[in-house]
């Protein structure tokens, strides 16, 4: 008789081995405790949110830095279109087709490292490339990202090499 009463036991631990934990646990802290204890916590919890918030001001800080290896892919082709030619010849305006990432702090920083220029300011312009169809199938062109960039009075690139 003494043996078929222990047997149930373990069956019942090995079905449900939540139960078994249940039972090992410790048992429950007061309530004042146990609101002292997560007082004491809360702050932990704060510091642990911050934490992001601080990775990304270094990401921010090193981007800002500029690495030179980045700002020499930056820039991917001068535009060299009719219009790109009048707002040289309006504004002082070169055309740049950039990376799609690049942000404008950047792009300023790349134009002044590869070309030795001063510039004032710089506008983007995000274009979407087309849907086009080639016989049966359709495709699409790339999107691409302009930068207009506006240089110092005076000061001019020349892509076409003579000066150089």
């Amino acid at each position: 008789m003494s043996t078929a009463p222990e047997a149930k036991p373990a069956k019942a631990a090995k079905a449900d081995p939540k139960a078994a934990k249940k039972v090992d646990a410790k048992p429950a802290v007061d309530a004042k405790a146990a609101k002292v204890a997560k007082a004491a916590k809360a702050p932990a919890a704060k510091t642990a949110a911050k934490k992001p918030a601080a990775k990304k001001a270094d990401a921010t800080a090193k981007r800002s830095a500029h690495a030179e290896g980045r700002l020499t892919q930056i820039l991917i082709a001068p535009i060299v279109s009719e219009k790109a030619t009048m707002a040289a010849e309006k504004h002082n305006q070169v055309l740049f087709k950039v990376m799609r990432d690049a942000t404008k702090p950047e792009i300023k920083a790349a134009v002044e490292l590869m070309f030795k220029v001063t510039v004032e300011s710089v506008q983007t312009v995000q274009h979407k490339g087309k849907t086009k169809r080639f016989g049966k199938s359709i495709g699409r062109r790339d999107h691409i990202k302009k930068a207009y960039v506006s240089l110092a009075a005076g000061q001019e690139l020349n892509f076409s090499g003579e000066g150089a």
